[in-house]
């Protein structure tokens, strides 16, 4: 089962990974790159202002800062234990793949996924009443978790694993607001 499991792992990598188009490459460089997505982060601070009194907004934000803390040490946590390598370092791959990225440390789970999707979800939960809209901020956790495969450096197990943390994770920050925050942030 284990097996199976690896070898449709890596497969669906190596077709997805080469599915990619030479000419999209620098878009998915680019989009991969946590520094290309600040004025996104700018602007879901600027909801937050824009809509909620200041300590409202100024008490999600820090639950949102205190979830990216908390899921990137998880992430980190999990990739030193787990110590899967990554699919841009193995050499057998490198005939069948195109890597754009080239880092040196674990796999799984995707850091990108499990953060972009956390921020997505507690986003999301605080300002669902506020903005019908928000709900597409999944689309950027979407394309900016996507990207890992296309630049080579995740195989589809890692992102997956990643989204279901981070929904996790955003959803278990959402309850500790709600239910102790209360007791602290009003």
């Amino acid at each position: 089962m284990f097996d199976k499991l690896r070898k449709w792992d890596h497969d669906t990598f190596i077709y997805l990974n080469s599915v990619g188009i030479e000419e999209f490459d620098a878009f998915w460089s680019i989009v991969t790159n946590i520094t290309t997505w600040i004025p996104l982060y700018l602007l879901i601070i600027w909801l937050f202002f824009f809509r909620l009194p200041r300590h409202q907004a100024i008490n999600r934000i820090l639950a949102l800062i205190m979830l990216v803390v908390f899921v990137t040490l998880i992430t980190l946590l999990v990739k030193e234990w787990v110590a899967r390598i990554r699919p841009n370092n193995i050499g057998q791959f490198s005939p069948f793949i195109r890597v754009l990225k080239s880092p040196t440390d674990y796999s799984f789970f995707s850091g990108h996924a499990s953060s972009s999707f956390a921020v997505a979800t507690l986003t999301y939960l605080f300002l669902k009443g506020v903005y019908k809209w928000v709900w597409i901020l999944f689309l950027w956790a979407i394309i900016f978790s996507l990207s890992r495969i296309f630049v080579g450096v995740h195989y589809p197990i890692d992102i997956i694993a990643g989204v279901l943390v981070g929904i996790a994770s955003g959803w278990f920050f959402y309850f500790l607001f709600v239910y102790y925050g209360k007791l602290h942030f009003s």
